[in-house]
């Protein structure tokens, strides 16, 4: 090539994929505040378990100790997207926050499978109705989740390091309501039946509303651009910018659950720009699409050298 130029920027400003995100940071208050709370809860319900002899209560503490488990995977994610790039980490460690929501995916559909093959056991072995102070104890995990859950709504559609997070805490709330519903209908009728039949529903709701995460997380760690960003109108719109005759070789790639980098080669034929125009250039699309990272290079010529067919857009 001739004439090349690289241009690199560095952008300060924190913006997600889907717009300008909130800082992980503002979120370290909510995970030590959530992680508190379950773990006291955690130790509570088992206590309670084991001094009544109710297998549903320690079951449960055990499957809320993975809420705990997750909420760890998330916080500690987020610390180490917050250090400097080191050694061979060139970009830093932000991809660890799209490991920790692939992980807390897999770990919540795990935990599907687990009540599912519960439900049906209970199908074909009906247990009886459950405590009123199995329901209480319930209760309190209902309050515990869902507000934990509340602390968390604000970011989860910017980050989806934060959604498995919330979504996390949102469906063990629902299976600490799943108990209460099935106790009291179980207590009024009589029908165990009952039980299992709002555990499978519950499981199916999971499932459902887990996929999304699954998908996204699964996309990120395999370096696809993040869905909230539009390539083909990232593409015209450094197309449309002054003496730029063609753009190929575009990537774009996830950094974080909030951050992503653009590569691509810029066909000026009338010249180099300068270096304030492509630093606005890399400004602007910080600004419109969340890019964080940009390295534009120019070419003088027409870029048939540079083919675009093996080498993306």
């Amino acid at each position: 090539m001739r004439g090349d130029h690289n241009h690199h920027n560095h952008a300060g400003h924190n913006h997600g994929a889907h717009g300008h995100a909130h800082s992980p940071a503002s979120y370290d208050g909510a995970f030590a505040f959530g992680i508190g709370l379950n773990v006291c809860f955690v130790l509570v319900e088992l206590g309670v378990g084991l001094s009544i002899n109710s297998l549903a209560l320690i079951a449960d503490a055990g499957h809320n100790a993975t809420d705990v488990l997750g909420l760890l995977l998330a916080w500690g994610a987020t610390a180490l997207g917050r250090l400097q790039p080191k050694g061979r980490f060139t970009f830093g460690f932000g991809q660890a926050t799209i490991l920790a929501s692939l992980v807390n995916a897999l770990l919540i559909l795990v935990a599907a499978g687990v009540i599912g093959w519960e439900a049906i056991h209970r199908f074909a072995n009906p247990s009886p109705p459950n405590g009123i102070l199995v329901m209480v104890v319930a209760a309190i995990g209902v309050a515990i989740n869902l507000g934990t859950a509340w602390l968390f709504s604000r970011g989860r559609k910017t980050d989806i390091n934060i959604e498995g997070a919330f979504l996390h805490m949102l469906w063990d709330g629902l299976v600490s309501l799943s108990v209460i519903l099935a106790g009291a209908a179980i207590l009024l009728t009589g029908q165990a039946w009952i039980d299992p039949a709002i555990s499978l529903v519950v499981v199916a709701v999971m499932v459902a509303g887990t996929w999304h995460l699954l998908v996204a997380s699964s996309n990120l760690s395999l370096g696809a651009s993040p869905a909230g960003i539009d390539l083909a109108a990232v593409k015209a719109w450094l197309a449309s910018r002054p003496g730029v005759a063609s753009v190929h070789d575009l990537h774009v790639w996830p950094l974080s659950t909030t951050q992503a980098a653009l590569s691509a080669h810029l066909v000026m034929p009338k010249g180099h720009p300068g270096d304030l125009a492509l630093a606005t250039f890399a400004h602007e699309l910080d600004e419109k699409y969340g890019l964080s990272h940009v390295t534009l290079q120019v070419e003088l010529g027409d870029g048939a050298n540079c083919s675009e067919s093996s080498h993306g857009q």
